[in-house]
């Protein structure tokens, strides 16, 4: 794939505005605030931000949670409580997922070829993430090749066993004091890597990892907000969901919670473009460029 050289700010379609309005646009262009609000909203109408948060959470749900039951089904059922866990699991859930793994030791052959095929379809995941991370910088459009397999099978893979390692390194990182400090800085630090792995595996490089580092920030600053809600929030929702409506009330709360990650992580992916793209110092800076020149009419980049 191409490396990524794409304009300072997406091109804000001024001949389209009221002529009312665009004097308002020009003069916000000429400050970071305007030019960072602008470009976000040019950029989340561009690549559809809605739509695709919600496709990638459907991708994730009919990806991740297969692999993570495909790969306990290969060391027993004391994985079951890990995966339990991990995906916080309500009663009525855990009793199908202790079925699923009843024996395995009589279907190793099945269970061989059912995790090939689960990697196999996992790997639409991966290629709606890749469209979705050449849509938000701007590149050509990806063609799906087989030279590129091992990329989606990274990703999904990475994805669903930094959910395992996330909820192992919590319980160890919990004990430690002062309590929830390293928590805190083990979840933040999980989340940069995770959101920085998957446009740089995917896009192969296109993207310099240092413009894809305000992503990784953005997300991880979120999540440090919204992971200690959805410990909260997630065990509830999907035990009243699984008493009022079974296993169909669990799937429809795990795709709502699904939806708000997948947001988190695409709208970070705008916010991260649109500051490491920006045209004033702080996105020189971070971009490894000399920062622009101080019109003498205009002053210095604000």
């Amino acid at each position: 794939m191409d490396r990524a050289d794409t304009p300072a700010l997406p091109p804000v379609p001024l001949d389209r505005l009221p002529r009312r309005v665009r004097p308002v646009v020009e003069r916000a262009l000429q400050h970071w605030l305007g030019r960072f609000v602008l470009g976000c909203m040019a950029t989340s109408r561009r690549i559809e931000l809605f739509d695709r948060s919600m496709t990638i959470a459907a991708q994730i749900f009919t990806s991740v949670l297969p692999i993570l039951i495909a790969l306990a089904s290969w060391f027993g059922r004391d994985s079951a409580d890990v995966i339990a866990r991990t995906a916080s699991v309500p009663p009525e859930t855990q009793g199908l997922l202790d079925e699923v793994l009843a024996s395995p030791e009589e279907t190793t052959t099945f269970g061989v070829i059912g995790v090939l095929v689960v990697l196999v379809s996992a790997t639409s995941l991966s290629r709606a993430l890749t469209r979705a991370c050449a849509a938000l910088w701007e590149l050509p459009r990806p063609t799906s090749r087989l030279t590129a397999a091992w990329r989606w099978v990274a990703v999904v893979l990475a994805l669903a066993l930094s959910l395992v390692a996330a909820r192992q390194l919590h319980s160890f990182s919990d004990r430690l004091p002062p309590p929830g400090f390293w928590d805190t800085v083990v979840g933040f630090a999980t989340d940069v890597a995770i959101a920085l792995f998957v446009p740089m595996v995917l896009l192969a490089g296109a993207v310099p990892v240092r413009r894809l580092l305000p992503w990784g920030v953005a997300f991880a600053a979120v999540m440090v907000v919204v992971r200690p809600v959805s410990t909260v929030y997630l065990p509830h929702a999907l035990d009243a969901s699984a008493e009022r409506y079974g296993s169909i009330g669990v799937a429809f709360t795990y795709l709502a919670w699904l939806y708000v990650v997948s947001f988190i992580f695409l709208a970070s992916g705008v916010v991260g473009k649109v500051v490491a793209m920006d045209e004033g110092r702080f996105g020189a800076w971070i971009r490894g460029e000399s920062p622009p020149r101080a019109e003498s009419a205009g002053g210095p980049d604000r």
